[in-house]
């Protein structure tokens, strides 16, 4: 098992602090400090959906061995 978090385990921790935040239950410094790990959070599923996108490019590749450009978009 690896300690390098998933794109998914990231979604599912932002996902979970909206739901927090949006609840309105929280004191400022509560709140800020979510925000702050949100933030990071969301630098961290950023990076590693780069990562990925990196890796579908460099495995689609054409015949001749040239990158084929295809969208990436869902």
């Amino acid at each position: 098992m690896t300690d390098q978090p998933t794109f998914a385990d990231e979604l599912a921790r932002l996902e979970a602090l909206v739901r927090q935040l949006e609840g309105g239950e929280l004191d400022l410094d509560q709140a800020l400090k979510l925000f702050e790990e949100g933030v990071q959070r969301l630098r961290v599923a950023r990076e590693l959906l780069e990562r990925s996108e990196q890796e579908v490019r460099r495995v689609i590749r054409e015949a001749d061995g040239s990158l084929g450009e295809h969208d990436l978009d869902v």
